[in-house]
This record gives structure tokens, sequence and C-alpha cells, in this order.
């Protein structure tokens, strides 16, 4: 159990299986992260950009281990919108990882294990709400998906207006 400062809730116990589950998935967290050290630098790589190599199958199999920290999160009740932003860390994970070559070396320095571990384990001892930061992150991933989807609108509307001025 995790220490706490008088400032802090008080612990949450957790059950045996649930510390298990836990250290399960701090051990999946290395391997997917942290598993080698790269000579003559501090970097440190997992399988997570090695499988991604594979085109789109070697990242969607990395996201679904990643999802296993996500429904640990769920299933102990953290804040949806923790849940949403691990979504968010697992998703942006997956979609520049299938960017052939570029994407699995940023796989090497986004670690969506390592992100959404940290958020499990900071809300995983005491109940506590959602950061500013969890809020900011949601609403800037939510603000994005918004943006991207009605570029095509307004390319189309764009488009109308030129070939109806055009008459």
């Amino acid at each position: 159990m995790k220490p706490t400062s008088a400032s802090e809730p008080p612990p949450r116990p957790l059950t045996p299986q649930i510390e298990r589950r836990l250290e399960s998935l701090r051990s999946m967290k290395v391997w997917l992260d942290e598993a080698f050290r790269v000579p003559g630098t501090g970097i440190r790589v997992g399988w997570d950009p090695i499988i991604g190599l594979l085109p789109w199958a070697g990242d969607l199999l990395t996201a679904l281990f990643a999802c296993g920290v996500v429904l640990q999160a769920h299933q102990m009740r953290l804040p949806r919108v923790v849940q949403l932003r691990m979504l968010g860390n697992v998703a942006i994970d997956l979609i520049v990882g299938a960017v052939p070559f570029l994407g699995d070396i940023a796989d090497v320095f986004w670690k969506s294990n390592t992100k959404n571990f940290a958020l499990l384990e900071a809300h995983a001892y005491q109940v506590r709400p959602a950061s500013a930061g969890d809020w900011l992150f949601v609403t800037g991933v939510i603000a994005t998906i918004v943006g991207v989807a009605l570029i095509p609108l307004v390319v189309m509307y764009w488009l109308a207006s030129m070939l109806f001025s055009a008459r």
C-alpha cells in the first residue's frame, strides 16, 4: 500500500487480486516501454516500437495490450475523464505508430503504457478527483477530433461556393 501525506485522502484498500493485477500490468509496462536500453544513451525501448514495425498489425496488437491498463482503471472505477485520457494516450500511440518509420520512432518516446500506468497508480490507492491536466488533455483531444471532422465540411462548402459564384 502506498504511503500518504496529511493532505491526501485516506488510502483505499486494494484486494490481493487487484494488487497482483497491478503488478502484472507494471511488468507488462516495463516489457512494452522500457525493456532495453539503447547503448550509449539513457533511452529505454520496449517491445512496443519493435512490434510496431509490423505495419498496422503490430500497432493494433500493442494497442490491445495497452487497453489492459484502461480496463483495470475501469474495473477500479477511476474517474471517467482519467479513463478517457488513458484511451487518448492509446489512440495517439496507435495513430502515430501507424505512420511508417516515423511512427515507430515516435513510439520510442511516446510511452502510452508508462503514462497510463502512472495515471492508474495516481488514482488506485486514493479516491481523488481528476486533475485539471486530465480535463485539458481530454478537451484537447475532443477539440482536435471535432476540428478534423469539420475539415471536409468546410472544403465542401468552399467548393460549393466557388461553383455557384462562377455562374
